[in-house]
């Protein structure tokens, strides 16, 4: 499978942005898909993910990292090949390079997702 991460941009802190990873490929609805971040100098974190779902609208799993529950929401649409994540009062500490991650599994170490897209730079303005 291959991603295409897209959707970053410049906006204050406290507005929203929607992240797409559109994947190209078979069997899309069968991969695990995952947000990461990676910020300068520091080491590449995890995000959000969204499980596989198969057929139809359920969409398994999700989990967040604490920074950012209750703040960004990932959710796919497996007729589109795309997963969203929506991000919503947003911070400058949430300034980062964000990459989506695909794997079979559903992880949350970056290690674990064999494949990946290019990042897309958001960067949050106090």
């Amino acid at each position: 499978v291959q991603l295409q991460a897209y959707g970053g941009g410049l906006v204050q802190a406290g507005g929203s942005l929607r992240l797409s990873c559109a994947a190209s490929g078979r069997d899309f609805s069968n991969y695990a898909i995952a947000w990461f971040r990676q910020a300068p100098g520091k080491v590449r974190e995890f995000v959000a993910a969204i499980g596989w779902s198969g057929s139809g609208t359920f969409y398994g799993n999700i989990f967040y990292s604490d920074s950012v529950k209750g703040r960004f929401t990932i959710s796919r649409d497996n007729a589109k090949n795309t997963v969203y994540l929506q991000m919503n009062s947003l911070k400058p500490a949430d300034t980062a390079v964000y990459y989506c991650a695909a794997d079979y599994g559903l992880h949350s170490s970056s290690v674990d997702y064999a494949y990946w897209g290019q990042g897309t730079q958001v960067t949050v303005s106090s």
